[in-house]
């Protein structure tokens, strides 16, 4: 009988082992010594309480958020600290604390052998045998950007990129990770940090000074938030999607969580408040615009509805399509997608040319990361028309209008119940459209409506309608 003891024992040791091995492999559950705090009386009060109990205060996330940090806890455990947080809540002027954990992001990018030798090879900014952009004919019109802040979150950004210091813009930059003003990426030999500056490229790579390609908004303004090289948390999230959101109008994401089709994962109570009080508060009250790159896990049967940043009605999600207009191989089938760009295909298709680290050049950016950056850049050109374009307008609004590629997805009804193919491989911007002085009005909605009713099992709303009930709010804005 003692033996059956001493063997169960030694199975329920072995067990808690693993799941802690598990736990630190797969960077979940991995408690830092941050600590995110709501604090009612201000900043010189939320620094006397991390005095009080040992606490470096980094200063506000946002309002009355506040990030701390404890040197007395381990940086990295795979247990929260429990007496740090009851001493932190038994404070009347805390209202709400939370240990950070840190989370596992993925750069949504593909990385392909190069298979294609820069204007003359930027194929889907003029294409006259496929398709393209169709961006030449509001650079035409005199429309490059020009006035417009768009920011990267991703990895940093080589602000001194000989394609990229023209328009680099340090109002829009930001280092989260060092806690600095300076985005320049971490070098190494496998140049792992060059995601960033690539997608830079993209939306505002300068025109006309022999380098390199040129941006779909080659005049807009760009800047970079270093928030990807260091533990993710949802402190470094908050902070990113609201850096001077008075200032930027557009911020550009092509990450999230892993695109394994396992994990169902998104943005945690800061980062949900940052949108929000982006989408309501920023860019003068227009509200900022967030685009999000769809994800890459198509091989893996991942679905981007299970991915809170690209399913948030907050964002604007965008999938990938190829040079020939096909469907890629990476592309997740989902309803919360608003639309399509180009980007790489299979091995005879070509992929995108953009700047990369070290003041050099790339032709073979990849996946769903190089979309988001043009349809950015394609917005940017859309907001120089000086129209109010607020974030609750349709895809078509934002002048990316949907198409039926070739190879078809199934088709399912979204959040705008428009039947609409899972698979959306096309996008004709119609940019030109946007930029004729006749359009110079746009329409706006009120304030988003929310009625909680009951819950039918067999009723399936699209992930951009979740939050609608079954018993119709008062007005309904689709988003």
């Amino acid at each position: 009988m003692e033996g059956r003891w001493t063997l169960l024992l030694f199975l329920g040791a072995y067990l808690v082992l693993l799941a802690a091995e598990t736990r630190l492999i797969t960077g979940q559950g991995i408690y830092t010594n941050t600590w995110a705090v709501h604090i009612e009386g201000g900043a010189e009060e939320a620094e006397k309480i991390a005095h009080k109990h040992g606490f470096i205060s980094h200063g506000q996330v946002f309002g009355d958020y506040y990030h701390f940090q404890h040197r007395g806890v381990v940086r990295r455990s795979l247990w929260g600290h429990c007496g740090v947080h009851v001493r932190l809540h038994a404070e009347p002027q805390v209202i709400w604390a939370e240990q950070q954990i840190a989370k596992r992001r993925h750069k949504r990018d593909i990385h392909i052998e190069p298979t294609d030798p820069k204007f003359p090879q930027q194929w889907y900014l003029y294409n006259p045998s496929h398709g393209d952009l169709n961006v030449k004919e509001a650079w035409a019109q005199g429309f490059t950007g020009r006035g417009v802040v768009v920011t990267i979150l991703d990895d940093g950004i080589e602000k001194d990129h000989p394609d990229l210091a023209r328009n680099y813009d340090p109002d829009a930059s930001y280092d989260v990770n060092d806690r600095d003003p300076d985005p320049q990426p971490r070098y190494t030999q496998l140049n792992d940090n060059r995601h960033g500056t690539r997608c830079a490229g993209e939306v505002a790579a300068a025109a006309n000074n022999g380098v390199c390609g040129v941006g779909v908004a080659y005049n807009a303004k760009i800047g970079g938030v270093r928030m990807l090289d260091g533990e993710v948390t949802d402190v470094v999230e908050a902070q990113s999607l609201s850096l001077n959101s008075q200032h930027i109008h557009i911020y550009s994401a092509s990450w999230g969580p892993e695109d394994d089709g396992k994990t169902v994962d998104g943005p945690a109570k800061l980062a949900k408040e940052a949108f929000l009080q982006g989408v309501t508060e920023g860019r003068g009250g227009l509200g900022s615009i967030f685009v999000w790159a769809s994800g890459n896990g198509g091989r893996e049967r991942d679905s981007c509805n299970c991915d809170g940043y690209t399913n948030s009605i907050y964002t604007l999600s965008i999938s990938s399509t190829t040079q020939y207009g096909n469907v890629p191989w990476y592309s997740e089938a989902c309803s919360s997608t608003l639309a399509t760009t180009y980007s790489s295909g299979n091995l005879n298709e070509k992929q995108i040319v953009t700047t990369d680290l070290r003041k050099k050049c790339t032709d073979s950016h990849t996946g769903t990361s190089a979309s988001a950056p043009l349809a950015a850049g394609i917005i940017a050109l859309a907001l120089e028309t000086s129209l109010p374009l607020v974030h609750h307008l349709q895809p078509s609004d934002i002048a990316l209008t949907l198409l039926i590629p070739k190879n078809e997805g199934e088709i399912e009804r979204n959040g705008h119940h428009a039947r609409l193919k899972c698979f959306w491989s096309a996008t004709d911007p119609s940019i030109s459209d946007y930029t004729r002085p006749s359009n110079n009005s746009c329409k706006t909605f009120d304030t988003q409506q929310i009625c909680i009713g009951k819950t039918h099992t067999h009723t399936h709303l699209g992930p951009k309608a979740s939050h609608f009930a079954l018993h119709l709010a008062k007005k309904v804005i689709w988003v």
